[in-house]
């Protein structure tokens, strides 16, 4: 069966302008790139969406007038109104608001500086500012069978990728070195570029979670951090394996081999229903069992979209971030446990939240590859 992998865009702004009615808002400002390039599918550095229940208004400035018209010139949205800035950003929201006659317009505190607010506030006398987070993530929190299939290619595209690993890796290269590689390997693959700065970690730096790679020669006994993703029609996949320069330590096997259960434990614990703390936790346990609790210095994982790092996160839990999973989330599986004097391992999958558990995307091997 053919999957429709055109976004319904149209059903995305119905909602979120169904979604203010019974808050009594008259307008939200989406103002992060994201956000509107999910709602309407204009592409740009800069912009604003005014989402009313009645009415909608894409403002942009010159560089982006046709690229807006063409992103709403299909039959999904039509009913939405360009809006061209002739000198600031802040004084066309203005005259469109009043323009609108909207008294209550909500914005989301999470994407918008105190300046910008107060220069709305300053071109819109009379209007009240209404904090919101959220409305417009917490639509994309759930993936729709378009962003479904994508993620598919992504995960497949990312297994070839990693399956080129063998030949990237290699104990006289640079940590430098093996990134480009790694990065060419993502374009190769149909990735339009990589979704974050590619990590290669190799033996000392390994130990470092976010390490960035160096000019470091790969030696023999190196365990090798290999974290990359890439970005596939807009989406964000992400990928962790591990590499050693030939036998390795038998400390370094070990605390290997700890997360990959730890990863195996955490894969296997998603369902929908429970929360997003019981997969940390599930990972967590394992790894605090064998003495490696407190070398377990970050989340499980996190959401992906069009963001690399979107809701919902995968961490301790916490009344702020906790989430009740649902099927149609994704995100990644990544545990990790770093040790000064042996090095750090992390092993991610990426992973389809199903009615029945989940669909691990990037269902490529984990073992160590020993190059």
């Amino acid at each position: 069966m053919t999957v429709d992998a055109r976004p319904d865009r149209a059903g995305r702004l119905r909602k979120l302008q169904n979604s203010l009615v019974p808050q009594s808002i008259d307008a939200l400002v989406v103002s992060a790139p994201h956000n509107i390039t999910y709602l309407t599918g204009f592409v740009g550095t800069a912009g604003l969406l005014l989402a009313a229940p009645q009415q909608l208004a894409l403002i942009v400035d010159g560089r982006y007038a046709l690229a807006a018209r063409e992103a709403l010139g299909t039959e999904a949205v039509l009913d939405a109104t360009v809006e061209h800035v002739e000198r600031r950003y802040d004084l066309t929201l203005g005259e469109v608001i009043t323009r609108m006659g909207l008294r209550r317009v909500a914005f989301d505190s999470a994407h918008v500086t105190v300046s910008n607010l107060y220069a709305w506030q300053r071109a819109t006398p009379g209007v009240e500012w209404i904090p919101r987070e959220g409305l417009v993530e917490e639509q994309r929190l759930i993936k729709d069978a378009g962003e479904v299939e994508v993620f598919r290619r992504g995960g497949r595209a990312i297994g070839r990728v990693a399956a080129d690993l063998r030949h990237i890796v290699g104990h006289r290269r640079t940590e430098q070195e093996i990134a480009a590689g790694i990065d060419a390997a993502m374009i190769a693959a149909g990735f339009s570029g990589p979704a974050f700065p590619t990590i290669v970690a190799s033996g000392p730096n390994s130990a470092h979670p976010h390490a960035r790679p160096s000019s470091r020669r790969l030696a023999p006994g190196d365990l090798v951090v290999l974290d990359f993703g890439g970005v596939l029609d807009g989406y964000c996949v992400d990928l962790t394996r591990m590499a050693a320069v030939g036998p390795v330590a038998p400390q370094a096997n070990a605390l290997f081999a700890n997360v990959r259960d730890a990863n195996a434990a955490a894969v296997a614990a998603v369902q929908p229903g429970i929360d997003s703390s019981a997969i940390d936790a599930a990972a967590r346990t394992v790894l605090e069992a064998r003495g490696l609790g407190e070398a377990f210095l970050h989340a499980t994982g996190h959401g992906l979209g069009l963001d690399v790092h979107e809701a919902p996160r995968i961490a301790r839990a916490d009344p702020d971030t906790t989430t009740r999973i649902q099927a149609g989330m994704v995100f990644t599986i990544e545990p990790g446990a770093y040790v000064q004097g042996i090095g750090g391992v992390r092993l991610e999958d990426d992973v389809l939240v199903t009615t029945a558990g989940c669909e691990v995307l990037t269902d490529v091997p984990r073992d160590l590859l020993v190059v």
